[in-house]
């Protein structure tokens, strides 16, 4: 994978849903790489594929019932919590990825959406999964994205949401086989998911933070609504 980031902040200097259309044509650029990329992703990810296992568990706990995974690109996730006993679908923004992960996995629900605007009925879904797809969303649309969470979102329905931990953001102009992109990555501290969950009314239940000595770690956040 090749890629090449320049730091450039995603501000209100840009033009209201200009990063969105950037993205969705960034991604389906990308969208046969990616998936080749992503493919055998979790085989690799012991933490991840735990983490995972343990949504499930949640979501039965919980009562079982539909599950969105929420910017599910592939569908390579979608399709790993449904071999955990999960009725899980998927939405993405990208049209390229929803072709893809309809291909890769017959049978299984995707669809094109946006989480800026889900149109998914209220309290319809008895879990909600946002694994690496908030990365792309600037941080004034966070409460927005999470409103859409918890209002679709049965009472005491789990979310998971995994993350980049850091600071700021970069513009990654190439990505995946060297393709053109035009996303901008934000990555965050799991301090400010967790404020930014209570804020939106969740009672965050926990958070792991793995790969520390690494480049780029990740987080995982548990909450639920009452």
């Amino acid at each position: 994978m090749t890629l090449a980031e320049g730091r450039e902040t995603a501000g209100s200097g840009a033009h209201a849903g200009e990063w969105l259309a950037d993205t969705r044509t960034s991604y389906d650029t990308v969208a046969g790489s990616y998936a080749d990329f992503v493919r055998d992703s979790l085989a690799e990810e012991p933490y991840l594929r735990a983490v995972l296992t343990l949504f499930a568990d949640l979501v039965d706990a919980a009562g079982g019932g539909p599950v969105a995974d929420v910017g599910c690109g592939p569908g390579h996730v979608t399709a790993h919590l449904r071999g955990l006993g999960v009725d899980a679908f998927g939405v993405d923004l990208s049209p390229g990825m929803v072709d893809i992960a309809r291909r890769d996995h017959p049978g299984v629900r995707f669809e094109v959406g946006s989480m800026t605007d889900l149109r998914l009925a209220d309290a319809s879904v008895a879990g909600v999964l946002a694994f690496w797809s908030l990365i792309h969303i600037p941080d004034d649309m966070i409460p927005t994205v999470f409103g859409h969470f918890r209002r679709v979102l049965r009472p005491g329905g789990p979310l998971l949401i995994g993350f980049h931990v850091g600071d700021g953001s970069r513009l990654k102009s190439e990505g995946y086989g060297g393709h053109p992109m035009r996303v901008h990555v934000h990555r965050r501290q799991p301090d400010q998911i967790v404020t930014r969950l209570r804020d939106a009314g969740f009672t965050v239940d926990a958070q792991m933070v793995f790969g520390l000595d690494e480049s780029r770690p990740g987080a995982v956040v548990t909450a639920h609504h009452d």
